[in-house]
């Protein structure tokens, strides 16, 4: 059994009801500026509009859903809670204001409140409803409830995953530790797929039984080869003897802590980021310290754009938590998100200094100059970067080879990129991205044409859909003279990427060599459109005066004919 993210928001897609426009006593402008806050997911604004919208209206439920929501996107948790306990003074029924009520209830440790039920839960979603109750349970001292209400969970269709992992965390956090094992390695209820907490939870569960070369093996298992600090001073801990302590859930609050982190996990990518960030913002209320639901929280603001409030996120991840690496990562990205480029890469540069060991920083500091076109200076990050990587280095670490073959193919330096990206296939052999760009530069270089189109052609074979790898293909086949074979997977290439200036004007060469002259015409012009870089736009803009023939004529390049001929 596994978690099933896809079923998990049929039963939580709870959102409140649209709010619609009544003139009578409200503050129009101010609804006006929320509503349009709200739908650029600007809470703080929002949050601060349908407050002042509340002042000429203190009893509309409904611009009271909209602060909740807003306050608790914002990480504003007591001020959302402020407004659903007005909610509930009214007796009105309100799902955003119920996730803050039982928030606060479950801060404050009133475990007999949050176990209150109404016809249909408190929320209306089954499975939210139903581990709060089960952990309520527990709060209240009826394990045998609360053990009687996770397995509800665990024997309702698509819900086992959730019941049989929270009733082993709830074991665990009693002491149980021995019954928590049964439940994660698969003996009672049934192989159970966890996420990454979840394996941590089952490591230091067997630390705990005094097992830790089996903890040793579970996490070698679900991280081969991890690079994740986190992950390497867990197994560095096991390996040394020392009996790791459960940490995950120590005590009811964190257990209902965990019921919003794992929701929210499951929602990620599968609802809207708004929606899925009221859980993820109620785990770190719960749990101030959960790094890793702080992590999402700033993840999703930074999808939203809302950089501020990532960043803000991201810093409150404590220096000797093991995700402060991370949190700092995020942080700089939200930085250059917001158009401090020179600040974000202070903070990465900052961190290195204090902490030169961190591998995981010089590959942010490489990635984000090589985004900035910096590519001296990001080659210099990967260089630091591959001096820490262990031997024998892991199929994990491609990608840093990858990056620094980038960098040096964009200053020229040909051999050594070609090195690196050859160093990225040895570790992993199928990776598409590196096929096409080492198959699509050998094409350009006019070298080893074979070899190229071979490797590009195992990159389509992974990767159908990508216009990009598609148009090396097709490139590779002009480049070889094969007009008529380059039609049909460039016309294909330009579908998927209708306005990218390089395929569209791939595109309008190979209708020139096919002699549907017109049509390459009218894709040069698209091309132009798209904004290419100026000395692309030059060559285009030439090709529309005199025709690819005379451009390569001039280039002293070989005629079509004689490149289709073999001359």
């Amino acid at each position: 059994m596994q978690f099933r993210p896809v079923l998990a928001v049929a039963l939580l897609a709870m959102c409140s009801q649209p709010l619609m426009l009544r003139a009578e006593g409200i503050d129009s402008g101010a609804y006006l500026a929320a509503r349009i806050a709200g739908a650029s997911d600007d809470y703080r604004e929002a949050a601060h509009w349908f407050t002042r919208a509340l002042i000429a209206s203190p009893d509309d439920v409904w611009l009271m859903d909209g602060a909740i929501s807003a306050q608790i996107g914002a990480g504003n948790m007591d001020a959302a809670i402020a407004v659903a306990q007005r909610v509930k003074a009214k007796g009105a029924k309100s799902q955003p204001a119920e996730l803050a009520l039982i928030a606060d209830q479950a801060k404050r440790g009133d475990f007999e409140a949050l176990k209150a039920s109404e016809p249909g839960g408190r929320t209306g979603a089954l499975l939210l409803d139903g581990l709060v109750r089960a952990w309520a349970e527990l709060g209240t001292g009826r394990m045998s409830e609360a053990l009687e209400a996770f397995d509800a969970m665990a024997t309702t269709e698509g819900l086992q995953a959730f019941g049989l992992f929270h009733k082993a965390l709830a074991l665990a956090s009693v002491g149980d530790f021995e019954g928590a094992e049964k439940i994660l390695s698969g003996e009672e209820g049934g192989t159970i797929q966890v996420m990454r907490r979840g394996t941590l939870a089952h490591a230091q569960i067997l630390s705990q039984l005094e097992r830790n070369q089996d903890a040793i093996a579970v996490l070698d298992k679900a991280f081969p080869g991890e690079s994740d600090i986190a992950i390497i001073a867990l197994r560095a801990r096991l390996d040394a003897g020392d009996s790791v302590p459960f940490d995950v859930t120590r005590n009811v609050t964190d257990g209902l802590a965990e019921v919003f982190f794992t929701l929210a996990l499951a929602l990620n990518g599968e609802a809207s980021d708004g929606f899925t960030l009221q859980y993820a913002r109620i785990a770190t209320y719960l749990r101030p310290d959960h790094a890793e639901a702080i992590l999402l929280a700033g993840a999703m603001l930074e999808n939203q754009k809302q950089y501020d409030l990532a960043s803000e996120a991201y810093a409150t991840v404590a220096r000797e938590d093991g995700g402060f690496f991370a949190a700092e990562i995020g942080r700089a990205r939200a930085l250059q998100g917001a158009g401090k480029l020179e600040a974000a890469l202070e903070v990465l540069k900052g961190q290195i200094r204090n902490s030169p060991g961190q591998i995981s920083v010089h590959i942010a500091l490489g990635d984000m100059l090589r985004r900035d076109e910096r590519w001296a200076e990001a080659s210099a990050a990967y260089d630091a970067a591959v001096a820490l990587i262990p031997e024998p280095a892991v199929a994990g670490y491609w990608s840093i080879y990858y990056s620094r073959a980038i960098s040096l193919e964009r200053q020229k330096l040909w051999e050594p990129a070609e090195a690196d990206f050859r160093k990225a296939l040895a570790l992993q052999p199928d990776q598409p991205q590196v096929l096409n760009y080492l198959g699509y530069s050998f094409l350009e270089r006019g070298e080893n044409f074979e070899e190229a189109l071979s490797m590009i052609e195992r990159a389509v074979a992974q990767r159908p859909d990508s216009g990009y790898i598609i148009d090396s293909l097709a490139w590779g086949y002009f480049l070889a003279g094969r007009y008529e074979e380059a039609v049909d997977p460039m016309e294909r290439a330009s579908v998927l990427e209708p306005v990218d200036p390089v395929v569209t004007d791939h595109l309008g060469d190979v209708y020139w060599a096919v002699g549907r002259k017109l049509e390459a015409n009218f894709q040069w012009r698209r091309a132009l459109s798209f904004d290419p870089e100026e000395e692309h736009a030059i060559r285009i803009r030439h090709k529309l005066k005199i025709g690819l023939d005379g451009v390569l004529m001039e280039e002293g390049a070989k005629s079509l004919s004689d490149v289709a001929n073999g001359n």
